[in-house]
């Protein structure tokens, strides 16, 4: 019998059922919108068609990819990050 185990796969996401935690999120929210709003066929359409567009927006590359386009393309607010002053604030800012 061998002592020592060397995993297979060192840094591979852990999985929710079959999907990675940013699949499953794709997946939930329409799903979840579905159920309240009382269309759980639309919430359960959307939730797929999602799922899919995710896959192939992703396709291949990590969630960091996503997120990098998200925060270069998405208007600053969206996440919450404060703007630059504007160049005649400057000064006041320090």
């Amino acid at each position: 019998m061998d002592q020592y185990s060397i995993p297979k796969h060192l840094d591979d996401p852990e999985l929710i059922g079959f999907w990675t935690l940013d699949e499953f999120l794709v997946m939930v929210i329409p799903f979840t919108w579905g159920i309240l709003s009382q269309h759980i066929v639309i919430g359960l359409a959307l939730s797929v068609a999602a799922w899919l567009g995710y896959r192939k927006l992703r396709a291949g590359r990590s969630m960091h990819w996503v997120l990098h386009v998200a925060y270069w393309h998405l208007p600053g607010g969206f996440f919450g990050l404060k703007v630059a002053p504007p160049s005649h604030l400057r000064v006041m800012a320090g």
